[in-house]
């Protein structure tokens, strides 16, 4: 069976209304957003449906995080805590801000950071906490909260995953003092690229207003470029699709919600997975059906499981990604500013304890990573596709069984 895939028309719901909002851009002549009308109309619906009173546009996730980090506005040789099961574009934004990247563990179960976790990370230069809700499901909020009010830290949720999805009947990316979303290739709505930043703070608008346009002040009486800021400026083309998405992704939500309940159901009870969880008021929002494999009782590792699948039309992702990110090179060696290894050699930082990555301290994350294997998911699927998947996720464990007990025998 051919499983419908987000990289194609299979698995994305663009059309007609996506083609008519790019006709009106067209027609108009102008392309950019500063003289466009389409950016501002999307980003004043956004605002509306998380019901905040800001709302920014960029050219990408990674921007939608640059901002939130520059808004922040943290000096050099400061901290921000953030989690080590995600992409780069969460953790470089730190870096070119020139602070540092502190890690969190993961949950084992989850893979989101805890304020279990994040609380022995706090020191006298962390500037903020970025929170990720992975694959779509809300992080435990109330306790972090309380870390960001005793110790007077802003939170930035990290929601490129997790359009919707809801903590205690609260949408991710409200909760928090910014939230951030990517509008990627395959995320629940698409631009191709690109990134949404919310807030409620008007002192935060402002700094992300800036930094999304050269710091350059349009509207103040003397306009000038008040500080070193970036054009992440989205086009119109792009807030035309984003424009369409949006008046649609809630219902491609629903629809992966719905499915996934459906694999949930079929999986149930099966001996050797942990399924993901959901409830009336934490709202998981499936960007991807992540399932925790008990390896020992298979006898392989989350890679030999995930190849069996790929031989039957099921492309999963074993261990999300290959390793966490401070094991990636530019982290691990310092790959920064030439060879000066700033920010972590910054000269602000002399006579501070030095930020080192030893893997000892991520049980959590390492255990998720041995462990996890990710299916795509998409608005698109039916319960046909359910089907497929569960039958086949269930012949798979069923062959790995039989031949560990085989294994066993042989060696007696």
């Amino acid at each position: 069976m051919n499983l419908p895939t987000d990289s194609n028309a299979s698995g994305r719901d663009l059309g007609k209304e996506e083609l008519a909002l790019l006709k009106e851009v067209i027609n108009s002549g102008t392309l950019n957003a500063t003289k466009g009308t389409m950016v501002k109309r999307f980003i004043k619906e956004f605002a509306k449906e998380y019901e905040v009173p800001f709302a920014y546009a960029t050219t990408s996730g990674t921007a939608s995080l640059h901002t939130a980090i520059a808004a922040i506005n943290p000096d050099p040789g400061d901290e921000i805590i953030t989690s080590p099961v995600t992409d780069m574009g969460g953790i470089a934004p730190i870096l070119y801000q020139n602070a540092l990247p502190v890690f969190a563990d993961a949950d084992p179960l989850t893979l989101n950071i805890t304020a279990e976790a994040i609380a022995p990370k706090i020191t006298k230069r962390t500037k903020a906490i970025i929170v990720v809700h992975l694959f779509g499901k809300p992080a435990d909020m109330d306790p972090i909260m309380e870390l960001s009010e005793k110790y007077n830290i802003p939170i930035i949720e990290d929601c490129c995953q997790a359009y919707f999805a809801q903590y205690k009947s609260k949408n991710v990316g409200t909760i928090g003092d910014i939230g951030c979303f990517s509008l990627q290739q395959g995320k629940h709505m698409t631009t191709g690229e690109g990134g949404i930043v919310i807030t409620k703070d008007p002192k935060l608008e402002r700094r992300i207003r800036l930094f999304i346009d050269k710091a350059w002040g349009y509207g103040d009486p003397k306009p000038d470029h008040y500080f070193l800021a970036l054009n992440y400026r989205m086009t119109e083309l792009q807030g035309a699709v984003a424009l369409a998405q949006l008046r649609k992704v809630k219902r491609m939500v629903e629809r992966r919600r719905k499915t996934a309940k459906m694999l949930t159901e079929r999986l149930q009870g099966t001996t050797g997975m942990t399924l993901p969880e959901t409830t009336e008021d934490n709202v998981h929002v499936y960007w991807k059906y992540a399932l925790i494999v008990d390896t020992d009782l298979f006898g392989v590792d989350v890679n030999a499981f995930s190849a069996m699948l790929k031989e039957r039309g099921i492309f999963s992702a074993p261990r999300y990604i290959q390793k966490p990110a401070f094991m990636c090179e530019v982290l691990r060696d310092r790959k920064t500013y030439g060879r000066s290894h700033c920010p972590y050699d910054c000269s602000r930082r002399k006579g501070e304890k030095e930020i080192t990555y030893d893997v000892n301290e991520y049980p959590g994350t390492m255990k998720a990573l041995e462990r996890v294997l990710v299916l795509p998911w998409s608005e698109f699927y039916t319960e046909e596709h359910v089907d497929y998947i569960a039958k086949n996720i269930k012949e798979v464990m069923k062959f790995y069984i039989s031949k560990k007990e085989k294994n066993a025998k042989i060696t007696i």
